[in-house]
């Protein structure tokens, strides 16, 4: 009986010990990410649900873009144009987004694209891209080309 007594207790403290440094190696939460959201990849920049889905829109509309302008030698200069271009569909048209609302300008030779929350707060910055496959994010105003870049895409 003592001997399973001395057992439990030498296995407490280890363990006890063991806690502390394993809080250590845990790295800080984003301290503006929504309670909850857990990163969908290694380099995931988004901070909810609801950025992750506005940043993939934004991610099929430049490779459609890309796509396009391989194809026809200019980029499409209307949401509609990029319709059965890759993975882009009639419904992606619509400029109403959930929590973000697209807005789209193009010229044949560029195009802007922007993704602006319906509210602008932590957990919904906006978002800016034009034809450089730079993705610029804001979390105090309508995001625009001096914004900060978290994501570059060479396709």
């Amino acid at each position: 009986m003592n001997r399973i007594l001395s057992f439990v207790l030498i296995w407490c403290l280890a363990f006890a010990a063991l806690v502390p440094m394993l809080a250590q190696d845990t790295p800080p939460a984003d301290q503006n990410a929504a309670p909850g959201y857990t990163p969908k990849y290694k380099t995931d920049p988004a901070r909810s649900d609801s950025e992750f889905t506005a940043l993939a829109y934004m991610r099929a509309v430049m490779r459609a873009q890309m796509l396009y302008n391989k194809k026809n030698g200019h980029y499409a200069t209307s949401l509609s144009q990029l319709v059965h271009t890759q993975n882009f569909t009639q419904r992606m048209v619509n400029p109403d987004r959930g929590d973000y609302t697209v807005g789209f300008k193009s010229k044949k030779d560029n195009y802007i694209l922007t993704m602006t929350p319906k509210n602008l707060d932590g957990q919904h910055r906006s978002f800016y891209t034009e034809d450089d496959g730079k993705i610029h994010a804001d979390d105090t105003k309508a995001a625009d080309a001096e914004s900060q870049v978290i994501e570059t895409h060479r396709w």
